[in-house]
């Protein structure tokens, strides 16, 4: 009998069934291993918080299945180990990104890749293709191993545009491997919105993917991203800052802006994570026009604008696994854009590089769309 692991969360779930995917496979007797990234099974864990003990899902009762923990306080727990994949015949590959480098499922696939390749392991891998809720648009810079983490693997741009199994054959190549790749496409539902279920605690709905790979900078400044509100993302600010300050920058940043998105000033009280129960002056950014909406520089101007009314607007301390850099360093990844938010360098010059840049990732992503057709069509 065939021995199969799965990499997945809540996400694989079956709208027709209406069942997990894992609970279809355990009870045909294959599902061997089920491999759970960052924010757990069902997306109930936080941002960094981490998973060693998987014996919460006992409950499930999948019997005779190992459940691992890809993303515990031990660094090497990123990868699976060897004896975790040496007896599977082929792995599952059912996960949801949300078309940004910083998400981290993205570097959980290429960890396990890597690790096959590292152990000159060939199981098939079948990937469950999904769209990418944030498009084919493609945002930023390649991030460079200077910068490179688990929210970065060196070599991708801010946001991708590419579908998952498209990553997978990107990162076959970056390996310089052979790896069995099997696309699965279109067996979702395609009446289910792409995030009608939450892929991770805050992204909560259509518009998140959309503004993630600007809006995602915040987690490195000491303001808070709204995480605590029902609009992560969307919502930022601080209880330090005055309404006239917040209500000048909104003017000033929607002046450039106000066809694709507007800023408007508020109030608000997270939960928890950053300032809880304090009120906190900001605003909430309000998507008008999707449509060439480029996330990551009006971010960037943003953040620029706060920089100059607030000194110690940088998270200090290390901040993820794979290197000892600042939050705002890792998310950011490139000198030139670090430069710009600290107002070193002009806006023209921020928008000729990303240009070039974006385009190069276009074509390289073009060329990685025909090997996954190609493989479909062989």
């Amino acid at each position: 009998m065939q021995q199969l692991s799965l990499l997945c969360n809540q996400v694989s779930f079956d709208f027709v069934s209406q069942q997990y995917l894992f609970r279809i496979l355990s009870e045909k007797k294959t599902l061997k291993r089920l491999f759970v990234p960052e924010h757990g099974l069902f997306g109930e864990l936080q941002d960094q918080e981490k998973l060693d003990e998987t014996n919460v899902y006992e409950s499930l009762d999948l019997q005779g299945v190992e459940v691992v923990s890809l993303y515990q306080h031990n660094e090497k727990s990123l990868a699976p180990e060897v004896a975790h994949l040496t007896d599977l015949d082929a792995i599952v590959i059912d996960i949801q990104d949300v078309g940004c480098r910083y998400f981290t499922f993205t570097s959980t696939i290429f960890y396990l890749f890597e690790s096959l390749v590292k152990h000159n392991l060939s199981p098939y891998i079948f990937v469950l293709n999904r769209p990418n809720p944030a498009g084919r648009q493609v945002e930023g810079t390649p991030i460079s191993a200077k910068y490179a983490s688990f929210i970065g693997l060196e070599g991708l741009p801010h946001r991708h545009g590419m579908s998952i199994a498209e990553l997978c054959f990107y990162f076959q190549e970056k390996l310089n491997s052979k790896l069995n790749i099997c696309v699965i496409e279109d067996y979702t539902d395609t009446t289910i919105n792409p995030v009608s279920i939450n892929p991770s605690p805050n992204i909560p709905n259509q518009i998140t993917p959309l503004i993630y790979a600007g809006q995602c900078l915040f987690e490195g400044t000491t303001l808070s991203e709204g995480r605590g509100t029902t609009r992560p993302f969307e919502i930022i600010g601080s209880p330090d800052f005055s309404w006239q300050e917040i209500s000048h920058v909104c003017d000033k940043i929607n002046k450039d802006w106000s066809t694709k998105a507007v800023l408007r000033p508020l109030k608000f009280i997270p939960t928890f994570h950053k300032f809880t129960g304090e009120v906190c002056t900001g605003f909430q950014l309000h998507l008008l026009n999707d449509q060439n909406y480029h996330s990551l520089l009006h971010s960037l101007s943003i953040i620029r604008e706060l920089a100059q009314i607030k000194e110690d607007l940088w998270r200090k301390g290390k901040y993820e696994f794979g290197s000892e850099k600042t939050a705002i360093e890792l998310l950011v990844g490139d000198d030139d854009l670090l430069d710009f938010l600290y107002g070193k360098i002009s806006l023209q010059i921020i928008q000729e590089k990303l240009q070039e840049s974006e385009s190069q990732w276009i074509d390289l992503r073009d060329r990685i769309h025909l090997v996954k057709n190609k493989a479909l069509s062989s």
